[in-house]
């Protein structure tokens, strides 16, 4: 192992230097063999070390299956952090190496320089580690049932985060909007930032409740909660009140307000959000940025001095990576085919400056073209009745229709409407229907535990069958409600 880890070695920095003479601009890398089993169980978790969950278990199960049956091949893994980690399969051929590292370096090229991974911390490994033990200190003080099922709740809605908080500005991250909200105390209206200091009420307040809300400015902090510098100035100064205009942020506004959690459950809240929050920008880059890696590793690859068999062996390797599914789209396959096209048009300064402003989102909406489109066979399809049946093939449809399924990172969009439903301290949600429909059976089953972590009632408004509809929670128990003459227009 030492030999091959030496060999590998020089490999990474002969590839490294080819690399960088192409322009690529990419972290340190640190390379480790690692045996299938503990690949895939890297790949379950998402990283190296993480707390414990049964749906990680799940997951493993599923990919080490897969893998067994020679279904699918994880070839490498690699952890957006600086320096960066790469874990290669043991018993990855020579030629199959150096294919994997040139793809590594320019995955590791886009987490540096692509804006949406802009914010995400470059020491996640450390974080995760303490998030971990943080959780094994929570079993060992509240039972490992009760901190189970409070990950399980919150895991449930852990994509509920803002995805768009870790683009721009500092101040932008840190300051939640002016916003009318009630308050806690006697019901009055205030105005101004909900979560942070600087809070005012709009004039319309009587001295006495006035003099509560600077009670609330100037009464002492209370004791510091674990990880409670990772949250920023969101928690740098506290007021009683509860956020009233649309608010996207789910995990954020439980973790501060729901009236039925403890501390350390809040804790959780903070673990989680934070972890989905570093995982967001690759759910939203997974075509551009799989599709970045591939163009780029065949390109050092025909660089590099290959033999005969070698350059068959990576022809081979390759045409596996970017064929088309017949269960789906590979996004190696969409991606590498965009920037390939791209790269006939454009200089490599211009791809460079593609790479760093976009995602799949725009990526999809402003490349993807007729041509393509044609030569891709891309089409539209849904299942009718038994069969699968195809809808569209007009192009424009078939970007539109793939960038739809890419809104919001794929995810319905759920938002805070109020959080004293009724006057009773429930909690109002909206989806945001987008031509999509909830699955109901998850819809409740999500609901229960949104109102488990919440611990009064939980309001959910969607449209079903092209009519409003309000499912509610509570004690476990979901009921749903139409909402009278609300017809809505899918189109």
């Amino acid at each position: 192992m030492d030999s091959e880890m030496q060999t590998l070695s020089t490999i990474a920095n002969d590839i490294a230097q080819v690399a960088r003479g192409m322009g690529l601009d990419f972290y340190p890398v640190n390379f480790e063999i690692v045996p299938a089993e503990t690949l895939y169980t890297f790949g379950a978790y998402g990283m190296p070390v993480r707390f414990t969950h049964w749906s990680f278990g799940k997951a493993f199960y599923r990919m080490k299956t897969q893998y067994d049956l020679n279904l699918s091949r994880i070839y490498e893994l690699v952890i957006n952090t600086n320096p960066a980690y790469a874990f290669l399969l043991e018993g990855n051929r020579l030629t199959q190496n150096k294919l994997v590292i040139g793809h590594v370096y320019a995955h590791v090229d886009f987490f540096k320089n692509n804006r949406y991974f802009s914010r995400t911390p470059k020491d996640m490994v450390e974080r995760m580690a303490a998030h971990a033990d943080k959780l094994r200190d929570y079993e060992s003080q509240y039972g490992r049932d009760l901190v189970e099922r409070t990950l399980d709740a919150v895991l449930a809605i852990q994509e509920h985060v803002d995805y768009r908080s870790h683009i721009g500005t500092k101040e932008k991250m840190e300051n939640i909007p002016n916003i009318n909200v009630p308050s806690r105390a006697e019901g009055h209206m205030c105005s101004g930032k909900a979560s942070v200091g600087n809070h005012s009420c709009s004039g319309n307040c009587t001295k006495k409740e006035k003099s509560k809300v600077e009670f609330q400015k100037t009464r002492p902090k209370r004791a510091s909660l674990p990880y409670e510098d990772l949250w920023g100035d969101l928690l740098e100064e506290e007021c009683t009140c509860l956020p009233q205009a649309e608010y996207e942020d789910l995990l954020l506004y439980i973790m501060k307000f729901a009236p039925g959690l403890e501390e350390w459950q809040r804790d959780i809240v903070s673990i989680v959000r934070e972890e989905s929050l570093y995982f967001y920008p690759q759910i939203e880059t997974k075509i551009i940025n799989e599709g970045w890696a591939t163009f780029w590793h065949a390109r050092i690859m025909h660089e590099l001095d290959l033999t005969d068999a070698e350059s068959w062996e990576f022809a081979h390797m390759h045409s596996q990576v970017v064929q088309p599914s017949r269960m789906g789209l590979n996004p190696y396959y969409l991606g590498v085919k965009i920037w390939e096209s791209l790269a006939k048009v454009k200089s490599d300064d211009e791809l460079f400056e593609l790479r760093e402003m976009e995602n799949d989102l725009s990526f999809i909406r402003n490349h993807l073209n007729r041509e393509l489109v044609e030569e891709l066979n891309l089409f539209n399809f849904r299942k009718v009745g038994a069969h699968w049946q195809v809808t569209a093939n007009e192009w424009e449809k078939v970007r539109d229709n793939l960038v739809q399924q890419l809104t919001n990172g794929g995810h319905p969009r759920i938002v805070v409407i109020e959080g004293d439903y009724e006057g009773k301290g429930g909690l109002y949600l909206k989806h945001r229907h987008e031509g999509i429909d909830l699955d109901i059976a998850y819809l409740e089953k999500t609901l229960t535990l949104v109102q488990f972590l919440w611990g009064k009632a939980v309001a959910l408004e969607t449209v079903v069958d092209t009519k409003k509809v309000i499912y509610e929670a509570f004690n476990g128990l979901v009921n749903r409600r139409q909402v009278p003459n609300t017809a809505v227009n899918k189109e």
